[in-house]
């Protein structure tokens, strides 16, 4: 086996605020390789998010050593983390982030000029993205024009358009009702099947479960990191 997409080695998040110390993530040591579908899961203000936020270069830790794709990113500047979650991430939001005055095509498009990809290679990659979720159809629509699952269709397919390393779920079906919540679920399965690296947190022991494994947090630690039992269809 090859060396992991991601390790994170003793991984410390302190937010100082008014002269309080809070301890958000602490000893964090973990390890996810290719083609992986990890849950992390924990109560409320447990550091979930903040560990996702770590994971995905959106902030920094206070101490640790963080390795993604054989590269080390911990301590790397402003301009090399924009790159690299441009190239190796894709984010998957609870409440979507679409914009509301671009099309879904011109949603999912988007990212991709920022890597000055040309216009050819675009269309086919937000195509193809679009295509995979099922919302190549609904392309030349607005987000307003769209359902919350749609909506949530959609930022899976924006994530995609990059063919990142790795996707990160941050509570993807958070706002939704069950129905669409289970399809979004549904569509992340299929894409786990079909290669994609997934880690996304939830407050929802049935979503937990559709990953090949769940690491619990609470008070800012790992108290489990355990493999699932694996689902029937």
């Amino acid at each position: 086996m090859g060396e992991p997409l991601i390790e994170l080695e003793g991984i410390k998040k302190v937010f100082l605020t008014d002269e309080v110390e809070t301890h958000a993530l602490a000893e964090i040591h973990l390890t996810m390789d290719r083609g992986e579908y990890v849950s992390i899961a924990g109560p409320s203000g447990c550091g979930k998010s903040t560990l996702l936020s770590i994971l995905g270069l959106l902030d920094t830790a206070s101490e640790g050593r963080y390795v993604l794709n054989g590269k080390e990113v911990a301590n790397i500047n402003f301009a090399d983390r924009a790159r690299i979650r441009n190239r190796e991430i894709g984010f998957i939001f609870q409440s979507f982030n679409l914009i509301g005055d671009l099309t879904v095509f011109e949603n999912v498009e988007l990212p991709l000029t920022y890597r000055g990809m040309g216009s050819a290679e675009r269309k086919a990659n937000a195509t193809a993205a679009l295509e995979k979720v099922g919302m190549a159809h609904r392309m030349n629509h607005y987000p307003s024009q769209l359902s919350g699952g749609q909506q949530q269709r959609v930022a899976v397919a924006r994530a995609l358009g990059g063919k990142p390393s790795i996707l990160l779920a941050d509570e993807p079906t958070g706002n939704l009702d069950s129905k669409n919540g289970d399809a979004v679920m549904a569509l992340l399965r299929e894409l786990h099947r079909e290669g994609a690296t997934i880690c996304m947190v939830t407050h929802d022991p049935r979503f937990a479960k559709h990953a090949d494994r769940t690491i619990h947090l609470f008070d800012g630690r790992v108290v489990e990191d355990a493999a699932n039992e694996p689902l029937t269809a």
